[in-house]
Order: C-alpha cells, then structure tokens, then sequence
C-alpha cells in the first residue's frame, strides 16, 4: 500500500524539471507526507475534542490544509 503511495509521488517529481533522481526530491516527499500526517492528526484531534463536548482550533488555516489543495473537490464533493 504505501510502496505504492510512495512510487506515485516519485513518478510525479521526477518529472518535474531539474530532478535527476529520488535524492533531488527527498526534503519535498517528506514535506508532502508531513502535511497529510499533520492533517490526519487534526482530524483526529477535533474528533477526540467533539467527543468530549470542547472545541478544537486547527493549526493550519482552512485554505492551506491537505483536502484543500492536494485533492480539490467540485463543489458537488466529488474530487
């Protein structure tokens, strides 16, 4: 599953200009996965706060988070 994550992102660096190989875009896969992580996390936070009857801030703005611009959707919901 992840092997299969992990070669979809190389593909797609790859072919952008100037990488040669996995090396030249380490520090961008890495951020990339941070963000959903850190998205993930949130989600997981503002559930555990629902369930507990508090609020929970997210730490990123909403425009700048990973459902936002890593997989936009129409506003029918669909991707």
């Amino acid at each position: 599953m992840f092997e299969q994550t992990f070669k979809n992102i190389d593909d797609i660096l790859h072919k952008d200009a100037g990488c040669g190989s996995e090396l030249d875009y380490v520090e961008q896969t890495s951020w990339v996965l941070f963000l959903k992580y850190l998205e993930d996390l949130e989600k997981d936070k503002a559930t555990a706060a629902e369930l507990t009857g508090k609020t929970y801030t997210n730490i990123i703005s909403p425009e700048f988070q990973w459902s936002k611009w890593a997989a936009p959707k129409l506003k029918n919901g669909e991707l």
